[in-house]
């Protein structure tokens, strides 16, 4: 005998406790014929008699016995490691892992991401940032959960993920109050020559924002790039230069910032995606995520 065949062992142990072959069969959810055919297996490959008939019931010999003893100590191990097992994880919430692509504004990705902390079953979340290609070489080998990102998957990438668009949002251009006043309420003509913070090669917007100021005849002063949506806000708010951030959060950005908004820009509209390697989200933090984003955040 190379190896104990745990499953004919189980087979064993309940006919061992209940006394008859129907019984154990019947709570197993098999016919007594294959459970039977399994005992006959079992008690060859030993090389033992297990039972004796005893009137309409089986009764354990000596050697049955003994391997009845070794069984319970066995499977009650097991028991106990399951319950160990489910009780740790009861304390200890699963992570949820998500990365958040540097050109995504995270006050967006903080709105979006937060009903993954309320719910039934809590996560513990684990959140990175970084350029969307580490994101997604991260999600490919399972390190990550979920991508937030202002694109679907570059063409270029090859890996087995789907993009799911979470909503859209025109833009809108932010200065300090003191800016502001000095560049005039004419929006958008007060955007020519003016400073002006612009989003960076790595941004999805940057190609857009371009076009809509050339196609207006608008020329501004670019007084630097930025990949961090972050980064960008934060230098806005110290009176820089102009920026733009999706419209869906202008409140937000006013009060945060203490910025003002000049104007919004229709035609420069700005996605966001959840990409994952689910073809249909079904992570309960994934699908609580996408049910905000629908019926909340990106409603309007």
């Amino acid at each position: 005998m190379s190896s104990l065949n745990y499953k004919h062992l189980r087979y064993f142990w309940m006919v061992a406790k209940t006394g008859s072959i129907a019984t154990a069969a019947a709570q197993l959810h098999l016919t007594p014929h294959a459970i039977s055919g399994q005992l006959s297996e079992f008690a060859a490959t030993l090389g033992v008699q297990l039972f004796r008939r005893a009137g309409r019931n089986l009764e354990l010999t000596e050697a049955g016995r003994r391997i009845a003893r070794s069984a319970e100590q066995i499977f009650t191990a097991g028991d106990e490691l399951l319950e160990l097992v489910r009780n740790s994880q009861l304390a200890s919430p699963q992570p949820f892992r998500v990365g958040c692509a540097d050109s995504v504004s995270k006050l967006i990705a903080c709105r979006l991401v937060e009903p993954a902390l309320k719910l039934e079953e809590p996560v513990r979340l684990v959140c990175r940032e970084g350029r969307l290609d580490n994101l997604l070489a991260d999600l490919a080998v399972h390190r990550l959960d979920l991508v937030i990102a202002d694109r679907p998957i570059p063409a270029h990438f090859s890996v087995r993920a789907y993009n799911h668009l979470l909503g859209e949002s025109s833009m809108t251009a932010f200065a300090t109050a003191d800016l502001a006043a000095r560049l005039g309420p004419d929006f958008p003509a007060c955007l020519d020559n003016a400073p002006v913070l612009f989003p960076g090669e790595d941004v999805a917007i940057r190609g857009r924002l371009l076009h809509w100021l050339e196609s207006g005849d608008i020329h501004v002063r670019v007084i630097g790039e930025f990949d961090d949506s972050a980064m960008m806000q934060a230098f806005g708010q110290s009176g820089a230069g102009v920026f733009f951030a999706p419209t869906v959060i202008a409140a937000q950005v006013c009060d945060q910032y203490q910025v003002a908004a000049l104007g919004t820009v229709d035609a420069v509209v700005e996605q966001v995606y959840a990409i994952t390697t689910e073809r249909r989200m079904s992570h309960p933090a994934t699908v609580a995520i996408g049910a905000l984003a629908r019926d909340m955040l990106f409603r309007a």
